[in-house]
């Protein structure tokens, strides 16, 4: 096909194309608006070893895995359920609890998702203060220069996480658009053995048109 073919079809289909994107990007957001907002919220816990020794430094690291252990427990969730009183099981809590640590910044990262925000921060306060009085309980029965501290860097900042209308409206109309090109090609492809123009005859039977039977409608 020649580049005056494709720009034929896109007059006379590509309308096609502009109605698919419209209706998937209005169905994308649609659903994105029908579904429950979900907020993530975010606490860093910073791991301070008393000393900067080499010995300290890595004690510490090597503690950051029990951490993440200690606190992705079902003893742990049932804790902050009751303090919190929370209408919930700890397994449906635990599913909406993510934790994670990094052993270059000694940092541990704990992550609640819930459908009220405040909601969230609480619960990613309360589940952070559990870890650091244990550690203090801990403490207080080495020297003070064995001790390993547990803070945290900020508090707990939720943000909305999913639904994202945005990015689903976009992907949508991206979607709609190439489904309207399959479309296009298939109404092509079937179409293709009709002859409607001086120039189809020339490219099935490779010979020039000689003359044309005027339309007299």
């Amino acid at each position: 096909m020649e580049i005056n073919d494709y720009l034929r079809i896109l007059r006379q289909r590509g309308w096609i194309i502009l109605l698919m994107a419209v209706l998937t990007a209005v169905a994308a957001f649609g659903f994105s608006r029908m579904q429950t907002e979900i907020y993530r919220s975010t606490l860093k816990l910073l791991v301070l070893p008393s000393r900067t020794d080499f010995g300290q430094a890595q004690a510490a690291k090597d503690l950051l895995s029990s951490y993440e252990q200690w606190l992705n427990s079902s003893l742990r969730a049932q804790a902050v359920i009751q303090e919190i009183q929370l209408d919930m099981t700890p397994q449906q809590l635990m599913g909406d609890m993510r934790v994670a640590s990094d052993r270059n910044s000694f940092v541990i990262t704990l992550t609640i998702d819930n459908s009220n925000d405040d909601l969230a921060n609480d619960i990613a306060r309360t589940w952070g203060n559990q870890l650091i009085m244990w550690q203090n309980e801990n403490n207080d029965r080495l020297r003070q220069e064995e001790r390993i501290l547990i803070e945290p860097l900020d508090n707990p900042q939720a943000g909305l996480d999913r639904p994202r209308t945005t990015i689903n409206t976009a992907a949508g109309a991206v979607f709609g658009i190439i489904l309207g090109i399959m479309i296009i090609f298939t109404l092509e492809w079937v179409e293709s053995g009709v002859v409607r123009r001086s120039e189809d005859v020339e490219r099935y039977l490779t010979m020039p048109v000689i003359g044309t039977i005027p339309d007299r409608t």
